[in-house]
């Protein structure tokens, strides 16, 4: 916790820092990637540094951070703490990395706010940096340690031994150890992240959701994404790796993953978020779990729903479990009330459900809202979205 003349200093200056996020985050960027261009190159997303994404996420969860450590002194953020946590040890993020981080935050703060900068406002939000930081690396080096990579690199070469078109944009790798050793055990809900060479020289990363558990192997399902800018990295998996070829994967992280127990449950997910929900369902019908499952997917169409059949082979597996699915624009005949958006408010919904989402923001607004509405308690719904996290420091 902080000290109390730091406290006073951060509850004082919050407004003015909190206001001024969104300014001093480019500015840091801009003077980490002059000083440090190999970790645009190599570690963060480009794609998220171009559309912002990435930028507006470090501010969410820094200022989030600051304002839970004066408004609640007592407790810490952990569920913001881990899912950062996670994040980076995917990436093989290291201690040594969070002075150089220090460093050109600092620096854009005092440039951004001037003369408003003393020496007692950095010493007070110093203090905030690594009680942040700190929390951080003792988190990560945990999740290292399990994994086996007190180093931090858990990265090992896999071979696509499968390669599963599900939809015209959505394809599924199964891919197994080069070394021949057991692939890393996973917690349904995780993912991997995946590291290819880009031809310009660019060493880049992605986060992609276990959608299966072969046997042997690791399972995860890729969409091609589109817009500008271009996902660099799902473009070249589409485009260049198939059965046969090798890539650098990481041992599974995520800390959005199914519990064990009785409880009812409800799977969420629009899109592409549909993978962990799959993922999920394949370890339940494994399992011969007898609870009552409650799956619900959105998409635009029949022909754009990744998984389709897998779901209904799925669901028939569970003798408890039943499917809801929402299209857009149905290409055939479709009831008319699973038409259009999904409205989780419209399930029966067992008191005690445990729920977990996955898809994009709206969407996670949209049925967190709904799921409160109908009785769910806000410590019951659990979400994972692609991308930065533009939820971090929301309420859960």
């Amino acid at each position: 916790m902080l000290s109390s003349t730091s406290a006073e200093t951060v509850r004082a200056t919050l407004p003015a820092v909190g206001g001024a996020i969104e300014e001093i985050t480019p500015l840091f960027y801009d003077k980490l990637f002059a000083a440090h261009p190999e970790l645009l190159r190599d570690l963060f997303n480009r794609g998220n540094q171009a559309n912002g994404a990435q930028r507006q996420a470090l501010a969410g969860a820094f200022a989030a951070f600051a304002t839970s450590l004066v408004t609640h002194p007592e407790t810490r953020p952990d569920a913001l703490l881990s899912r950062i946590a996670h994040k980076h040890a995917s990436l093989g993020v290291t201690a040594e990395q969070y002075p150089i981080v220090r460093r050109y935050l600092f620096e854009a703060i005092a440039e951004i706010l001037g003369d408003a900068v003393t020496d007692e406002v950095v010493a007070a939000w110093d203090e905030v940096y690594w009680l942040m930081a700190n929390a951080l690396i003792s988190i990560e080096a945990k999740l290292y340690a399990e994994a086996g990579a007190p180093d931090g690199d858990t990265w090992r070469r896999y071979r696509v031994a499968a390669r599963i078109g599900e939809t015209d944009d959505v394809a599924t790798y199964v891919v197994r150890p080069v070394d021949g050793d057991p692939a890393p055990a996973a917690r349904p809900g995780q993912y991997v992240s995946v590291q290819v060479r880009l031809p310009d020289g660019a060493r880049q990363i992605r986060q992609y959701s276990l959608s299966g558990d072969p046997e042997g192997g690791l399972q995860f399902s890729v969409k091609r994404a589109a817009g500008s800018p271009e996902g660099e990295v799902s473009n070249y998996l589409h485009d260049r790796v198939g059965v046969g070829e090798t890539l650098l994967i990481s041992a599974p992280f995520g800390d959005v993953v199914l519990a064990d127990g009785d409880s009812p449950v409800l799977l969420a997910s629009a899109g592409i978020g549909c993978t962990p929900m799959i993922g999920m369902l394949t370890h339940l019908a494994a399992m011969g779990a007898t609870r009552r499952v409650l799956v619900a997917h959105a998409d635009h169409s029949e022909r754009t729903h990744a998984f389709r059949d897998e779901l209904s082979r799925l669901t028939a597996l569970l003798p408890a479990a039943t499917a809801d699915v929402w299209y857009e624009a149905p290409e055939g005949e479709w009831p008319a009330d699973r038409t259009g958006l999904a409205d989780l408010g419209t399930l029966d919904i067992p008191a005690g459900t445990v729920a977990y989402l996955c898809g994009p923001l709206p969407f996670l607004r949209a049925a967190r809202t709904q799921l409160l509405a109908a009785g769910v308690r806000p410590a019951d719904v659990h979400y994972e979205v692609f991308g930065p996290d533009l939820w971090l420091g929301g309420d859960e």
